[in-house]
C-alpha cells in the first residue's frame, strides 16, 4: 500500500466524518429551537389559560424561547465552523467569517435581552 492511497483514504474518512458531525450540529440545533419553541408554547397556553397574567406569561415562555434560540445558534455556529474546515477557497473563508459574524451578533443581542428582562433579585440582608 502506497502512502498516496493512505492519504487518499484518510482524506475521505475526515471528509465523510466531517459531514456526519455538520449534520448532526445542525440536526441538534433544529431539535433545540423546536423543544424551545414547544416549551415556550406550552409555558404561555398554560398561564394564558389558568392564570390572568398574561404579560408574565408572554415574558417566561420568551425566555424560554430565547434561551433554546442561543444554543441553537451555538450549534449552528459550530457546524458553518466543520463545514468550511474542509474548505480552503477564500470566498468560503470570508463567508463563514460574515456568517459566525453574523450570528455571534444575534446571540450576544439575544443574550442581553435575556438578561435584561430576568426579574431583578435582591440580596436579603441578614
Amino acid at each position: 500500500m502506497s502512502l498516496d492511497v493512505v492519504s487518499t483514504e484518510i482524506s475521505t474518512l475526515v471528509v465523510l466524518l466531517n459531514g456526519i458531525l455538520t449534520s448532526l450540529c445542525q440536526l441538534l440545533a433544529l431539535f433545540v429551537i423546536a423543544i424551545g419553541v414547544t416549551k415556550a408554547l406550552f409555558i404561555f397556553l398554560k398561564d394564558a389559560l389558568i392564570r390572568p397574567q398574561t404579560p408574565d406569561a408572554f415574558q417566561r415562555s420568551r425566555l424560554a424561547m430565547g434561551y433554546s434560540f442561543s444554543l441553537g445558534l451555538s450549534f449552528l455556529i459550530g457546524a458553518t465552523i466543520l463545514k468550511t474546515m474542509i474548505s480552503s477557497r477564500w470566498d468560503d473563508i470570508a463567508r463563514l467569517a460574515a456568517i459566525i459574524a453574523v450570528r455571534t451578533l444575534l446571540n450576544y443581542l439575544l443574550l442581553q435581552a435575556i438578561n435584561s428582562s430576568k426579574p431583578e433579585t435582591n440580596a436579603v440582608s441578614t
